[in-house]
């Protein structure tokens, strides 16, 4: 008898397994989701299987790991439960050949590691699930998946996660899709809010590289932390380095290291950086001895290049080991076009998160076509979020009155906010118009605002964070 879960025969059925390849199903059935479980473990194969099915899963089950590389190559799936700990090897080795832009992956394992959690979540794994896993929190998975593949196909211009048809973007595309084979330096700018870090993720998964996508915003960290963040540390090289620490440079070996906002990293830093470049080796904080590194370097910035060189922001030198080649991210207002398409996208993410059906009104289509959206596509996905929540009777309205409140007027001195606007936009309204009064000195920022330069660094780390997860 074969035991549970084997690869059956070829030419066998198995009750639930998927259809061979180049079998068609009838297009006036629904599409059924599709799961593909990878486990040794009969009892756990058995009860994640029955709970499947009772979401209207078609289920492939892999006890080993060729034999779930094997079907992985025959055909995508919407999920794949993997166990970390296979027979021959480890699960996460599957992950290289599934298409986790297609499939939802998640680990599951009975022996949890930080170190197995961390490669998880640089592979792409959305969830890390430790056995024994309640049923309610399965059922949970598995209707959240199957909500989403009952979705309409996502339209045909979406291109690693972009989405757009304009003139602008397919510009944008064909830059792209050019320079990723390449091992050219990309430096991409642009608004905030535009997408630089879809534009850097899209280099990495068209460039071919075997590494990870590794992103680092240099904003965020504090100077004197960033360098150990970046490079790494030896133990005891500093109070609180009781261990070797790998940095984002060794984490992303052979892949992309993507540094946001290159222009606040301190000019010290940027010399270190510049040597990376050069001579592709590095020293971890407190050591003695280069290390080799092969890993390809994207940068972004929201300000002009050449201006931030002109002001000293960024090294000269630095700027053209950087600038091996230009991307500017066109801004929303420039392909308003592309706005009505994601905003579309937008809301088919949330109608799937919450099993709805909500649809747009008429009017707002042409709200989101003539608005000027200084935000981007940030600000628009905030728009449809605000619209989504206060829809009644599943028609989902943007109107003037809903849209983000802004500072009416600028000048250099001054800002006039309308009536209504909330405190927490006046407050990010005045922390960035300080910041830029006073060159982005934050000390000196945080003396006129009578706070301290840790309530403004947070205050920034929690806005970048925010957009950060948004941009996934």
């Amino acid at each position: 008898m074969e035991p549970f879960g084997a690869e059956p025969p070829v030419g066998a059925a198995t009750p639930g397994a998927v259809p061979p390849v180049g079998a068609t199903r009838s297009p006036s059935l629904p599409r059924s989701p599709s799961l593909l479980i990878v486990d040794g473990d009969v009892g756990f194969v058995h009860a994640a299987a029955e709970l499947a099915r009772l979401s209207g899963f078609e289920i492939t089950i892999a006890s080993e790991l060729g034999q779930a590389m094997h079907r992985v190559k025959q055909r995508d799936f919407d999920l794949a439960l993997v166990d970390l700990d296979l027979p021959d090897g480890s699960g996460l080795s599957l992950l290289r050949d599934v298409d986790t832009e297609r499939t939802r992956a998640i680990i599951v394992t009975g022996k949890p590691t930080v170190e197995s959690a961390l490669q998880s979540f640089r592979n792409s794994v959305v969830d890390y699930l430790i056995k024994p896993i309640a049923p309610d929190r399965l059922r949970e998975v598995f209707e959240s998946c199957a909500r989403r593949a009952a979705l309409p196909p996502r339209s045909p211009e979406a291109w690693h996660d972009m989405v757009g048809a304009s003139d602008a973007f397919q510009a944008t595309r064909r830059v792209i899709e050019k320079v990723a084979p390449t091992d050219a330096s990309v430096l991409v700018h642009g608004e905030s809010g535009c997408g630089k870090e879809l534009v850097a993720r899209a280099i990495h998964a068209a460039s071919g590289l075997s590494g990870p996508f590794v992103a680092v915003n240099c904003g965020a960290v504090a100077g004197e932390l960033l360098a150990s963040q970046l490079f790494g540390h030896e133990k005891g090289s500093f109070t609180g380095a009781v261990s070797r620490h790998c940095g984002f440079l060794e984490q992303a070996a052979h892949g992309t290291l993507f540094l946001d906002e290159i222009t606040e990293m301190a000019p010290a830093l940027q010399t270190h950086l510049l040597r990376v470049l050069d001579f592709g080796c590095y020293r971890r904080v407190g050591g003695q001895a280069d290390l080799p590194v092969e890993v390809r370097i994207v940068s972004a910035t929201n300000r002009d290049p050449l201006d931030a060189v002109a002001s000293g922001r960024l090294r000269e030198d630095l700027y053209y080991r950087l600038c091996g080649f230009a991307i500017r991210v066109p801004a929303l207002r420039e392909r308003a076009d592309d706005a009505v398409l994601l905003a579309d996208a937008f809301l088919a993410e949330l109608n799937a998160r919450a099993g709805t059906q909500h649809a747009f009104a008429p009017e707002t289509v042409d709200l989101v076509r003539r608005a000027p959206w200084p935000g981007n596509v940030r600000e628009l996905r905030n728009a449809v979020q605000r619209a989504y929540i206060l829809a009644e009777e599943g028609l989902v309205r943007l109107t003037p009155q809903a849209m983000p409140q802004r500072a009416l007027s600028e000048s250099p001195n001054t800002i006039t906010f309308a009536v209504g606007t909330s405190f927490e936009e006046m407050e990010r309204h005045i922390l960035r118009k300080t910041l830029q009064h006073f060159g982005n000195n934050r000390r000196r920022a945080a003396a006129a605002l009578g706070i301290t330069p840790r309530t403004i660094r947070n205050r920034l780390a929690r806005e970048r964070g925010v957009a950060e997860d948004e941009a996934n």
